[in-house]
């Protein structure tokens, strides 16, 4: 790297928050409008300079790339950080953006992890284990784990999970019906008590809605 003169600063055709920077007449990086406004044509920068220059740059483009990932939905820090790894971003780079989008509360673990919860029991409503799993792979922190889940009602969540799914099941006996619906709320991370009282809350509301819905008699009905 040489350091040169600021010769033009020309504003980029296809994005124009961007500003191509020539030195000594030959296009040397492009930089953040924001950036750019600092500079003037006739200015010399040394080699120091410009890697200060370049390296802001390239976390003003993880930051806003960080910004485009975000649109889709809410992340956590983990998923920001592996994302902007996984496009090819410096290390220093990610860290620097990423702490910038923590400190503008774009980026809020607690947060993510509420709406991670919110959404889930909501659209596919499962189990503390299962819901545990999910946030660690999202790289929530154990402590903020425990709190979000404090308060779930998985009986509610494995009522609500199986709910639809137990309507196909019109026909079956009830020996039958338990072991499908029973599985189904068990990969969904639904401990054996949670299980059992949501099955029973199904059968008891389902003949009630209906008398003729189960096949049979349960042999087992009474079964521990």
């Amino acid at each position: 790297m040489m350091g040169g003169t600021i010769t033009a600063l020309v504003i980029q055709e296809r994005n124009k928050e961007r500003v191509n920077v020539f030195l000594d007449d030959e296009f040397a990086f492009g930089l953040s409008m924001i950036d750019a406004a600092k500079l003037r044509k006739g200015q010399y920068l040394t080699d120091s300079e410009i890697k200060t220059l370049k390296d802001s740059d390239a976390v003003e483009k993880a930051y806003e790339r960080g910004l485009r990932f975000l649109a889709q939905r809410p992340r956590s820090a983990v998923e920001i950080r592996r994302h902007l790894l996984d496009k090819g971003v410096e290390e220093t780079a990610a860290a620097e953006a990423l702490e910038r989008l923590i400190s503008q509360g774009y980026v809020d673990d607690l947060a993510f992890a509420r709406y991670w919860l919110s959404n889930r029991q909501q659209f596919r409503p499962r189990g503390t284990r299962a819901l545990r799993f999910e946030l660690r792979e999202k790289g929530i922190e154990q402590a903020i784990i425990d709190e979000v889940l404090a308060d779930l009602d998985t009986d509610e969540a494995a009522y609500e999970a199986a709910k639809d799914k137990a309507k196909r099941f019109r026909g079956y006996d009830k020996r039958a019906f338990k072991e499908k619906v029973g599985s189904f709320l068990v990969r969904r991370g639904f401990d054996y008590n949670t299980v059992r009282d949501a099955l029973e809350r199904l059968m008891n509301d389902l003949q009630e809605e209906d008398a003729d819905f189960f096949k049979g008699e349960d042999t087992g009905d009474n079964e521990e």
